[in-house]
């Protein structure tokens, strides 16, 4: 096994990141050296706070407005496909959608990057900027100019949330060692509040007497007010690595071939290939099967209702019991439960659907972050380890939902085969992560991982 995989793990609580336990500067130096430099101890971490709950609720707010929106998009799809782009398959329109969440990941990495250098403040003032910016200029598209929708939409607003969304997500790193996967899963929770609170303001301002215009410019305002409070929320506490001169350089390549963070990384792609099918498909398919269209517009809302409580409730148990442990037999059912769709024709067996599905697909986005944190060994790691696994995740999400339409093929909805295809993506992807937990167990000695 590779010697740079940190695993967690005792007889009781184990941790995301057991970073006081390496080995550091001070051991590697003689005696006499070590008094002459005074190389930095391993850092502390407060476990909270006022200024760590702060950080915790400003990187919600940012999440909420990325994530969020993205996990809404089940709103846009059906609209579109309706009404201002009918002219364009479902599989057309997904790739505004999908873009868009590829670029929420794709950018990761080189936003990881300089995170980890210290320019935090400036990735989120100026992603902030640029991700306002593309709302109000989506507001401004013309119906049937899909080029129009994909620029502002899909170009704009992707590259935004891009650049504020992992280091909002993983600011709280600086504040939490032994409780980062409850401190994460608040955050990325903030997701499952914008899916909830987007869907049904924007379906009502879309078929009210607002529009489609005024209903974008206010989901931009409230965006504003939400990131200006997120923006002095979220402070830095640990120095940068450019602030370090002690600090190793963290590189690409060695994380390349550590073999169990690699094969979590590819089971987690494949996860995310096939997860996010109802996020992007359920409002059209409730509508395509006869439920009333305005239950119809809240089975999104009620997917992202359930999806808050699998997002934070999980995580705290994983703090205790292992990240591994947790996120493995949520996601399976997860995967099971898509199959399910087949029987959700009616309101009660959509209720049922979106409400189980919500909350076991919600375990793994809150989780997969932690469980990647396990695999640093020390928390300057951190950024560019989750970095460099979004950038590898965002080709998945760019391709899965594109896929899911294509195997539609409108007008006749063949919904058996997009169902079929992302239920065993997902369980594949459970394949791939068991057989990552199998060798950090067996380097750690401990089934608690």
């Amino acid at each position: 096994m590779n010697s740079s995989t940190e695993v967690p793990g005792n007889n009781s609580t184990p941790t995301v990141s057991d970073e006081s336990k390496q080995p550091s500067s001070l051991q590697l130096q003689p005696k006499e050296q070590v008094s002459e430099t005074a190389a930095p101890a391993a850092p502390q971490f407060p476990e909270g706070g006022l200024r760590g709950w702060l950080t915790v609720a400003g990187g919600s707010m940012v999440v909420m407005c990325t994530f969020g929106i993205v996990q809404s998009f089940g709103v846009f799809q059906d609209y579109y496909t309706r009404i201002t782009l009918s002219e364009h398959t479902p599989s057309q329109i997904s790739w505004i959608g999908s873009f868009q969440l590829f670029l929420l990941f794709a950018i990761a990495l080189p936003s990881g990057r300089l995170y980890d250098e210290g320019y935090f403040r400036y990735l989120v003032g100026g992603g902030g900027l640029l991700y306002l910016f593309s709302v109000f200029m989506l507001s401004l598209t013309k119906p049937h100019e899909y080029y129009q929708t994909f620029l502002s939409q899909g170009l704009g607003i992707g590259l935004g949330m891009g650049i504020i969304f992992l280091p909002s997500l993983s600011i709280s790193s600086h504040y939490f060692r032994a409780r980062r996967s409850l401190a994460m899963g608040i955050v990325i929770a903030g997701a499952s509040m914008g899916g909830v609170i987007w869907p049904i303001m924007l379906n009502h301002l879309f078929s009210d007497s607002a529009g489609f215009a005024w209903g974008v410019r206010t989901s931009g305002f409230i965006a504003l007010l939400l990131l200006v409070f997120a923006f002095f929320f979220m402070k830095t506490r640990l120095p940068s690595r450019k602030e370090r001169p002690d600090a190793a350089p963290v590189r690409i390549r060695p994380l390349l071939t550590d073999v169990p963070y690699m094969v979590c990384v590819v089971g987690s792609f494949f996860v995310f290939w096939g997860l996010f099918f109802p996020f992007f498909y359920l409002q059209l398919f409730a509508n395509l099967h006869g439920v009333p269209h305005t239950f119809a517009l809240y089975t999104i809302p009620i997917l992202n209702g359930a999806s808050l409580f699998g997002r934070t409730l999980p995580n705290f148990a994983a703090d205790y019991y292992g990240r591994f442990n947790i996120i493995i037999p949520m996601t399976t059912v997860a995967g099971l439960l898509m199959f399910a769709m087949f029987g959700a024709t009616d309101i009660h067996g959509m209720i049922a659907f979106a409400i189980l599905y919500g909350f076991f697909s919600g375990c793994f986005l809150s989780m997969t972050a932690p469980m990647l944190t396990v695999f640093a060994k020390s928390v300057e790691e951190v950024g560019i380890r989750i970095g460099l696994a979004c950038f590898i995740f965002s080709f998945a999400l760019l391709t899965g939902n594109p896929i899911s339409g294509a195997l539609l093929h409108p007008p006749d909805y063949f919904w058996s085969r997009a169902i079929i295809f992302n239920a065993v993506m997902v369980l594949f992807g459970c394949f791939l992560l068991t057989v990552a937990r199998a060798m950090v167990v067996k380097a750690k000695g401990t089934q608690w991982v």
